[in-house]
């Protein structure tokens, strides 16, 4: 009977949306670029349902990607490429590996560390998980890691990419539901190192469990010298990271700004070094240019698609449908987190954030959910799809870069997906993960 209402109330949404849904798939399985599969399944669907007229779309695209927040998205993307030409991130791990050389499993934590570091800078997943892997995964496998392991390894923690801020995912759902961004990026804050001590945890539990790699033969001295030997070798790497966070957080700074000193500093740090030249830019800026041409046109035929769902009715029906099925709280707060795992394992998260936020949040207001949870939560279980076997994004990067198999790196990625899992249930049922570090108006 609970089946039967929920199908009943579905099928109330109307042929126009089924239709859309059947055809965006269809372009999605063809290899059809996501940007124009969403713009074929909005055209269909205005013209079937009659929402908006046809003549409002090219306005709506621009209209839709006309945000100051926006910008902050290509200058992230570039700040993470010239991180990588002028070799600062190499630093990054010299100084991980310092950090942790102390104890067994230093290497593998020190990898984790690495790209909850190059997080905190591109604010992108893949990204990180193509820049970490090329540096790590050799050195891991030298270390006693089986290959497949050390790619999980590698997948999980550029999860981070898009869970730590500043991030991509947090200016394109501050940007769908109308949030301030750098609160997003404050409240993100606990949740995103809780995901990084879960994959942390992980990798030592795992590594003790299988003895895989040994260490932990220094000395609390030698550690310390070790250390400060590191740090005043690279300290230099750590200025651009000091300059996102002190100027976002203390409020000095928006993150379209923060962005921008980034890049003007990584540029000015590779040119005193040596390690950039005029000669890189035109490479570099190509690179940043197509990532970001993925992203934006992705936001921009979202914005009309959103706007026809609504008219057309489909995030009531769709709180209707889950309604119908249970209405305690617990319970379609692990719908939903179900509902965002799967999806993230499918697609990228611009698009899952874009169609999906305005579906799902109706749901989270039915449930007196707060705003800033919710966001925190849709992002965190996205990062969770990454590497949740078979069809992570992530795993399917590293996979690319390694030549490794996916089905033998998705099945090491599975005590990761466990922890992580774990982390984002309580980031879901308990706010104060969320709004701990929020002024009382948002809690």
């Amino acid at each position: 009977m609970m089946w039967q209402t929920l199908g009943a109330q579905t099928l109330e949404l109307g042929w126009d949306f089924y239709a859309s849904v059947l055809l965006f798939v269809l372009l999605v399985a063809l290899a059809v670029p996501v940007w124009a599969a969403i713009g074929s399944a909005t055209i269909v669907m205005l013209v079937m349902s009659g929402a908006l007229p046809l003549s409002l779309v090219g306005e709506k695209l621009f209209s839709g990607i006309d945000a100051f927040a926006l910008t902050a998205v290509p200058l992230f993307i570039l700040t993470g490429d010239v991180l990588v030409r002028t070799g600062l991130s190499r630093k990054f791990l010299d100084v991980a590996e310092a950090l942790t050389c102390w104890a067994k499993g230093g290497f593998g934590s020190a990898t984790v560390l690495v790209c909850g570091m190059f997080a905190a800078i591109s604010g992108s997943d893949a990204a990180g998980a193509a820049a970490v892997g090329r540096m790590t995964i050799d050195r891991l496998v030298e270390s006693g890691y089986p290959r497949p392991y050390a790619c999980a390894l590698v997948a999980a923690g550029a999860c981070t990419g898009i869970l730590i801020p500043p991030s991509i995912a947090y200016i394109i759902i501050g940007l769908v539901l109308g949030v301030a961004v750098s609160t997003l990026f404050l409240a993100a804050l606990i949740p995103g190192l809780l995901i990084l001590l879960a994959i942390l945890i992980t990798n030592i539990v795992m590594n003790r469990l299988n003895l895989w790699e040994g260490g932990g033969m220094m000395t609390a001295a030698e550690w310390r010298a070790n250390l400060w030997r590191t740090i005043k070798s690279g300290w230099y790497a750590f200025l651009v990271p000091g300059i996102i966070f002190y100027g976002i957080f203390s409020g000095r700074l928006t993150p379209t700004e923060a962005g921008a000193v980034a890049v003007v500093v990584t540029i000015a740090i590779g040119f005193i070094l040596g390690t950039l030249k005029l000669s890189d830019f035109p490479a570099m800026l190509v690179s940043s240019a197509k990532v970001n041409g993925v992203i934006l046109p992705i936001i921009a035929f979202s914005i009309p698609l959103a706007e026809a769902l609504a008219i057309i009715g489909v995030p009531q029906g769709f709180v209707g449908a889950l309604t119908s099925v249970s209405t305690n709280e617990y319970v379609l707060i692990g719908m939903m987190v179900l509902i965002l795992i799967i999806a993230g394992c499918v697609m990228e998260t611009t698009p899952n954030i874009v169609i999906l936020a305005p579906i799902l949040y109706p749901l989270a207001q039915e449930i007196e959910m707060n705003q800033i949870q919710f966001c925190i939560m849709m992002i965190t279980a996205l990062g969770v799809g990454f590497i949740t076997p078979p069809l992570g994004l992530n795993l399917f990067v590293v996979s690319g870069i390694t030549g490794e198999s996916i089905l033998k790196i998705a099945y090491r990625a599975i005590p990761f997906v466990f922890f992580m899992l774990i982390v984002t249930l309580m980031i879901a049922y308990i706010p104060a993960f969320s709004t701990s570090l929020l002024p009382d108006v948002y809690r």
